[in-house]
């Protein structure tokens, strides 16, 4: 990759990172077996799930608003955000003693709204996406005389975001391959600066959910483009327009930018939770999902750094995820059989079930309906299982009890 000048340089990042040494402390490098063992190469996790506040975005934040006049600190900040820039913007304020006014999106997960709140700062929710949420940021800056602290786009947040990759390169100074996800553009920016000067060999791959994926087409088109779609779970990096400060970065120092599916953030988070004993967002699961997804043994040079961007997710959006993946890996079965209304019934399918080892979740009594016959009761089973080999076997046993099963999905 080319590495033109940048408008953030890697003396400017040292001087983030010596700014920061009193703030923040380096997040841990952990490295993952069963990652290792999928993609063929040693993989290590960069933790910025666990990072103050949850998420790398306080580099940037205190970064920009450490630098602001003392008068521009008099007149208060205004940011917008999904969340987790609305936690390190408040989380400076607090710092700072700075006055932190946040745009968030009316569907903005509850826990990063309460968290921004206790972090003193106000909260205005308005819009359906970060960009429009924006808007009103603008708005409120030209209006108020607040300084408006982007969430990506900006010369000390890049800078900010940048000492992760030094803390990338001194945690595994070997490093081969970089995955980071990618939304505005920051954090990607921030580590493609820093390793393109320190270490040109690495390759530096940025991943976005495909249902919130900009990039891709901007870089096509040569200059940034609006993404034609945002529908996606991972709020922390659906953003629809690339920034002019971090486009040209992620264009000339950027090896690819590739995307996610929906299901590969799910299937990341629960691999995360289960195999690594680490909570983590969508948005933050994403440069997993992606190895997960797309990495066949031998394509990814190790060792590979997977960027853990954020942990703070909703435990409603968590629970649902865990269910369709327990559900997709065969741990949860659900059906329903009918047997005569009488009683004894239930009793009998509870024995049933027992004897296959099926572990009872849920169950629901449903005595109409167009197939059901009068004398007859159906009866809706969710069960907790060990895989699909034990749901086939469990389904094998009902039939052969003979109940009439209807399969659910």
């Amino acid at each position: 990759m080319t590495s033109p000048t940048s408008t953030v340089t890697v003396a400017e990042i040292r001087a983030a990172a010596d700014l920061l040494s009193t703030v923040i402390a380096p997040t841990p490098m952990e490295f993952n077996r069963g990652l290792s063992e999928r993609v063929g190469a040693d993989v290590f996790l960069k933790c910025e799930n666990l990072q103050r506040a949850g998420s790398f975005k306080i580099r940037g934040a205190y970064t920009r608003m450490s630098r602001l006049t003392p008068e521009e600190k008099a007149r208060g900040v205004v940011a917008a955000s999904a969340g987790n820039h609305a936690q390190g913007v408040a989380l400076a304020g607090q710092m700072l003693g700075i006055d932190v006014k946040v745009y968030m999106p009316v569907r903005a997960p509850m826990p990063k709204v309460q968290a921004t709140k206790a972090y003193g700062a106000e909260i205005v929710q308005v819009g359906q996406t970060l960009d429009e949420s924006l808007v009103h940021a603008r708005a409120w800056a030209q209006e108020s005389g607040a300084v408006l602290i982007h969430p990506f786009d900006h010369h000390d947040i890049v800078a900010g975001q940048g000492t992760c990759g030094l803390e990338i390169l001194e945690q595994c100074p070997d490093v081969k391959t970089v995955v980071v996800g990618l939304g505005g553009g920051g954090l990607l920016a921030g580590i493609a600066i820093a390793m393109r000067e320190l270490r040109p060999d690495v390759r530096i791959i940025g991943v976005q959910a495909e249902q919130a994926a900009a990039y891709p087409a901007s870089l096509a088109a040569g200059h940034p483009l609006a993404a034609e779609k945002m529908s996606t779970m991972a709020d922390g990096i659906a953003v629809g327009l690339p920034g002019d400060v971090t486009f040209p970065v992620v264009r000339d120092m950027v090896d690819s930018v590739e995307t996610v599916s929906e299901g590969g953030m799910s299937r990341a988070l629960l691999f995360l939770l289960e195999r690594a004993k680490l909570v983590v967002e969508p948005a933050g699961a994403s440069a997993v999902g992606w190895l997960l997804e797309n990495a066949e043994v031998g394509e990814v040079e190790g060792p590979v750094v997977a960027v853990l961007s954020g942990g703070n997710i909703d435990p409603l959006l968590m629970l649902r995820i865990i269910r369709h993946g327990m559900v997709a890996a065969g741990r949860y079965l659900q059906f329903a059989v009918r047997v005569p209304d009488t009683p004894g019934s239930l009793a009998g399918i509870l024995a049933d079930c027992a004897g296959v080892d099926a572990n009872i979740l849920e169950i629901e009594h449903i005595r109409t309906g167009p197939q059901i016959n009068v004398d007859e009761v159906e009866i809706a089973l969710r069960l907790e299982t060990r895989g699909p080999e034990h749901c086939a076997r469990v389904l094998d046993a009902m039939r052969a009890k003979g109940y009439t099963v209807i399969e659910q999905h």
